[in-house]
């Protein structure tokens, strides 16, 4: 299967490729308390002669009403990898949102091996949910 159709999304930075794909989790959601859960799967391809490593994340969350959420931190899932070059990481978090839909985008700041220090782009990717009736 190519990678555009497991990856939906992609954002190319540098030398940094970022893919994502999302599912939504109705076993983890609870509509009818106002809360849904989707699953990310994030894949960040290094394609330049040089090592990098992921620092620093930074999520801008939307939700269905406009709501915005900013999320920050150390590297992702507890760890800070390094990637070589022709090599890529994966990893798989969450979002909880309290509505039905929403969307997520962001950065990585990386440092590389030749000393240089940067931002990825991740791309932007759409939390959709299970139409809602009322």
């Amino acid at each position: 299967m190519p990678l555009d159709a497991l990856f939906p999304y992609s954002a190319a930075t540098r030398d940094v490729v970022v893919r994502v794909s999302v599912s939504f989790l109705p076993e983890q959601s609870e509509p009818a308390k106002g809360r849904w859960f989707w699953t990310y799967h994030i894949r960040i391809e290094n394609h330049g002669p040089f090592a990098v490593q992921l620092l620093h994340r930074h999520w801008n969350i939307v939700d269905g009403r406009g709501g915005k959420h900013e999320v920050q931190g150390e590297g992702v899932i507890g760890e800070q990898p390094v990637i070589e070059p022709d090599s890529s990481y994966d990893y798989v978090s969450g979002c909880p949102l309290n509505t039905p839909t929403g969307a997520m985008e962001g950065s990585y700041h990386m440092v590389g091996e030749d000393g240089s220090s940067f931002d990825v782009r991740i791309p932007r990717f759409q939390l959709i949910g299970p139409a809602v009736t009322r």
